[in-house]
């Protein structure tokens, strides 16, 4: 795997950080991943405001421009031959000794990962269960996509294979939440629903852009508090990612659903796939 820290470029066996950097004694660390398209990244801006305002928060100095970062995701696809890849833009607060001392971080340690894309056709379905980990709450509100990722592993854990399979976290009111690796959508007599980001979710980009496309589409979109019971009335459910982007859910547990074949996911799916195009 070929990777870029601090500004070269090694082999991901070449990879050093120290062990009193604080992304790993505190886990304070960001990280944003997305994929390619002949090149270019959906939605970059997005992805990089999301990381800036994390960073901000926690007082953590992005020590490279935006188009610095932009143009090693594209060398790094250039050294694989030219294919797209997927990446992920990760920042770590850096090194310092053990305590909580730095009232602020401006020498953080910043690595891009490239691996290759699974060839996963579009509108390949999975299939989804739910969890018996609750979804834990963010620390501030609105969550970040940062290195404290244990409720993730916890729910990942339940799963025989997130490749076919996603699982659905509630919140400990019992309230529908999102999935181990990307948000949730679902239909009812042709209304989309999602679980409003007051429940803990994280802000997807992805989620983002299908939220205003639908409006543009015409349909309707509402963002609430949502049971397991008001899923389970549902005729479609589709996941969303920046790497896997929209994925339809087949079943959930016993619960059938109509896939790749719904007519909501389709008017979707189809607009992601033009605009990436277009793009």
């Amino acid at each position: 795997m070929q990777c870029w820290m601090n500004g070269s470029y090694m082999v991901a066996e070449d990879l050093r950080i120290s062990p009193f950097d604080h992304g790993f004694l505190y886990g304070l660390g960001f990280f944003e991943t997305f994929r390619t398209y002949e090149g270019q990244i959906f939605e970059w801006d997005a992805h990089m405001k999301r990381l800036q305002q994390a960073l901000s928060q926690y007082r953590i100095h992005l020590t490279y421009p935006e188009s610095v970062l932009f143009e090693v995701v594209q060398q790094l696809n250039q050294q694989a031959g030219g294919q797209d890849g997927y990446f992920r833009l990760n920042v770590s607060a850096g090194e310092h000794s053990i305590g909580l001392q730095p009232t602020e971080y401006t020498q953080p340690n910043i690595i891009i990962f490239r691996k290759e894309l699974l060839d996963t056709p579009r509108g390949t379905e999975k299939t989804a269960q739910w969890l018996t980990t609750s979804r834990n709450s963010p620390e501030q509100g609105v969550r970040v996509k940062s290195h404290h990722y244990g409720n993730n592993v916890l729910g990942r854990f339940e799963l025989p294979s997130l490749a076919q399979q996603e699982g659905f976290f509630l919140t400990e009111a019992g309230y529908v939440a999102e999935g181990v690796t990307s948000n949730v959508f679902w239909v009812k007599n042709d209304i989309l629903y999602t679980p409003s980001l007051e429940t803990g979710i994280l802000p997807g980009i992805v989620r983002a852009w299908v939220i205003k496309k639908a409006d543009a589409l015409g349909l309707e979109v509402r963002e609430g508090f949502y049971t397991k019971e008001d899923l389970r009335q549902s005729t479609e459910c589709f996941i969303t990612n920046s790497v896997q982007e929209l994925v339809p859910i087949i079943h959930i547990e016993n619960q059938q659903l109509l896939g790749n074949k719904g007519p909501v996911y389709t008017r979707l799916h189809d607009a992601f796939a033009q605009e990436v195009e277009q793009r």
